[in-house]
């Protein structure tokens, strides 16, 4: 089990990944139509364009494999959605998106993809990490929870086309406490 960058080679996959674990995880949190309208190849050049050409240096995709199997993924960069109050805006990173595909999950993979992340984060000097997630992902707020993270206050509704999806940021801190 191991966590590395991803390759333009990747992207096919991770659009299987995130597809499938959508139309999965996701039946009762998107609406239908936003699942419906997922088209894997569309994903999979998005994906492409993502690990090929990142907007910035600090734009990372990371592959979680087991084996030889391409079993999760997570993407994150600077924080697009600083809001003027919040702390360390410029040294925050956002991971934009954390997905184990579910025949994968409950075997660390999600809990390396956030180590490997906040090593990369605090090896540029981040000092804190935030992810936006649906209200109604219990599962994925109790994994953020769980690994320390804590909601900051901020909700937002997130337009789908299709309806609004309440989300809520939730962060965690790169600085250990002085003792």
């Amino acid at each position: 089990m191991s966590v590395r960058p991803a390759t333009p080679a990747d992207a096919e996959e991770l659009a299987r990944i995130q597809v499938e674990t959508w139309r999965t995880g996701y039946r009762k949190i998107l609406p239908q139509p936003v699942l419906d309208a997922l088209d894997a190849s569309a994903v999979a050049a998005g994906w492409g364009q993502s690990i090929a050409s990142p907007p910035s240096p600090r734009h990372h995709v990371l592959v979680a494999m087991e084996g030889e199997w391409r079993v999760g993924f997570v993407a994150f960069g600077p924080d697009a959605d600083a809001r003027p109050q919040d702390p360390d805006s410029e040294s925050t990173v956002a991971i934009s998106v954390l997905l184990v595909e579910p025949r994968w999950g409950r075997r660390g993979h999600g809990s390396r993809l956030l180590a490997a992340v906040a090593d990369l984060a605090a090896g540029v000097d981040a000092h804190r990490l935030v992810a936006w997630l649906p209200v109604a992902d219990t599962a994925s707020l109790e994994f953020y929870r769980s690994a320390g993270w804590a909601a900051d206050g901020m909700q937002r509704g997130l337009d789908t086309g299709a309806g609004v999806v309440s989300e809520l940021r939730l962060h965690t801190s790169l600085h250990t406490p002085a003792d």
